[in-house]
């Protein structure tokens, strides 16, 4: 693991939340040249540096996923992307469909153009155990998401490679 992430630059997406800011306690362990942490509560990206001791490593950029401009200007000479930003409760995205749209998938694929447009070389996305058989909006948001991702490598020809991992119920998450 080391390797894949050691003197590398990282960006990730939704970097403030629960999987997102456990994700970056994690890859700042393997020394990246550079980690960058996009999200657009910039409350929630004070704390987290505050918490992680402000590593000179890590620079914090206020953004949002619905906004391939941002994401192209972020996503500018990075090596990898952990794709952790999305609309997770089931309840708010079934009473907000549409903001579960723009953001799990829209979002999702500004975040594909975006690596596409600079290069970058890997994008890992994080979905959840609700994209299996879904049977509420959020869970279809996420398995469209996955299905984007998934397909786009069927044709990025070695230039970007995509993909998805699927976590569980979080214990304890916000």
């Amino acid at each position: 693991m080391e390797n894949q992430f050691k003197n590398k630059i990282i960006l990730v997406t939704g970097g403030t939340g629960t999987i997102g800011s456990a994700l970056v306690r994690k890859l700042l362990t393997y020394e990246p040249k550079q980690l960058r942490i996009l999200s657009r509560n910039d409350s929630a990206q004070y704390h987290l540096m505050e918490n992680l001791g402000w590593p000179k490593n890590v620079r914090t950029l206020i953004g949002d996923v619905r906004d391939l401009e941002r994401l192209k200007l972020a996503f500018e000479n990075v090596d990898l992307v952990f794709h952790a930003a999305a609309l997770k409760h089931v309840s708010l995205c079934e009473y907000n469909p549409l903001e579960a749209i723009k953001t799990n998938i829209l979002g999702s694929q500004n975040v594909v153009d975006a690596a596409f447009y600079n290069g970058v070389k890997k994008v890992i996305a994080i979905s959840t155990d609700k994209a299996v058989d879904p049977n509420n909006v959020m869970g279809v948001s996420k398995l469209m998401m996955e299905k984007l991702l998934i397909n786009t490598s069927n044709f990025s020809k070695g230039k970007t490679m995509f993909s998805c991992v699927r976590f569980g119920n979080v214990a304890w998450a916000n």
